[in-house]
């Protein structure tokens, strides 16, 4: 069992097995300020305030803002591919309270096209490259990949983990662009409190990432945006393929049992051995595999 240790955000707390124990306590008024004014990049390199993110449009009332980690990291974009998947933009547009998404990563901003159309992101990606609000909003840097496979994840780790290698093999000098490769993320969530003049905005839930693949689960995340009582999409995907061709191999060859087992009482000797696995393959089982996502 690994020992749970607590970490400061802007220090390295090395690569292990367990996960790293951070607050999920909502950052205050004060540290909000504080980091109200630092920049955020769009993907044309222009300089937006982190406050405009979530309180520049008055029709917005809550706006979940969600920090992943390097541009290449495989884990963050299944997640973002399983969420764009789970909260659609006409999701959210269904929903009482105006909401939106926001996506900030630590990386250079003129990766952020490659980005979204890697991931079909259906959010608008904003980058900060100085890591400050990862560092003032008390998300952690780390390496390790927790002790649990997370429900979003559509690829088995090595799968995600040759991807994004692939990725930035292929992106040449661009590896090295994509952000800090021990920072990790989180979520957070605001919401407009008052009215007229007095009007704020609050963080009321939040969750700091405890190792690489600790995003929060899609389900908590349609929980906390008040979508609980509708069903999400499913994601089409190569895992879910091989599962249906798995799925109908079965029944043909349960089929086959079944007709072998009459022929056997009809003709009171049992077929040779393997016949069966023979007969399905003669007939060809093999069945598509989706090559979706």
């Amino acid at each position: 069992m690994a020992i749970l240790t607590l970490a400061k955000p802007n220090e390295p707390t090395g690569d292990f097995a367990g996960d790293i124990a951070v607050t999920n306590h909502p950052p205050s008024r004060s540290d909000l300020e504080k980091v109200a004014d630092l920049p955020v990049l769009d993907p044309e390199g222009n300089p937006h305030t982190f406050k405009s993110l979530y309180a520049s449009n008055p029709a917005i009332k809550q706006t979940l803002v969600i920090f992943i980690r390097h541009f290449f990291c495989g884990n963050c974009q299944e997640y973002l591919r399983s969420l764009s998947t789970s909260v659609t933009p006409s999701t959210l547009s269904s929903l009482d309270t105006p909401t939106q998404i926001v996506i900030v990563g630590c990386g250079q901003p003129d990766l952020i096209p490659m980005y979204i159309k890697e991931t079909e992101c259906a959010y608008p990606v904003y980058a900060d490259p100085t890591k400050a609000l990862y560092q003032k909003l008390g998300m952690i840097r780390t390496l390790s990949l927790g002790g649990k496979h997370p429900e979003y994840m559509q690829y088995s780790l090595p799968s995600a983990m040759i991807r994004a290698v692939y990725q930035s093999l292929k992106s040449g000098r661009n590896m090295i662009r994509g952000g800090d490769y021990w920072q990790v993320g989180g979520e957070f969530l605001f919401e407009e409190k008052g009215e007229r003049e007095k009007v704020r905005h609050e963080v009321t839930w939040c969750h700091r990432m405890k190792n690489t693949r600790d995003h929060a689960e899609i389900p908590e995340v349609r929980i906390m945006l008040g979508l609980e009582g509708a069903r999400p999409p499913l994601r089409k995907t190569f895992s879910s393929g091989i599962r249906r061709s798995s799925s109908q191999l079965g029944r043909r060859l349960s089929e086959k049992r079944q007709s072998w087992s009459r022929s056997r009482e009809r003709n009171g000797k049992a077929s040779p051995e393997g016949s069966v696995m023979e007969k399905v393959k003669e007939e060809g089982t093999e069945t598509p595999v989706s090559s979706g996502r």
